[in-house]
């Protein structure tokens, strides 16, 4: 089973990036992502960003899965 993850890009040095998932910080690779800037959100799979994601796409996720806890 895939499991991706939205994640908020922090830092972005080329396709290499720093992204933040529930505050912790790790690397990614936003070679997917057209035009990626610090502040957006991404959905990260196996550390690449995958899709590009709204902050209403994010709410949604969390109110999903605060509903699953």
């Amino acid at each position: 089973m895939c499991l991706a993850v939205p994640a908020k890009i922090v830092e972005l040095n080329g396709e290499n990036a720093v992204v933040e998932i529930t505050g912790v910080r790790r690397a990614a690779n936003v070679a997917f992502i057209d035009h990626a800037r610090v502040g957006d959100y991404v959905l990260l799979h196996a550390g690449f960003a995958i899709r590009q994601w709204s902050e209403e796409d994010v709410r949604e996720y969390e109110r999903i899965t605060r509903g699953l806890e």
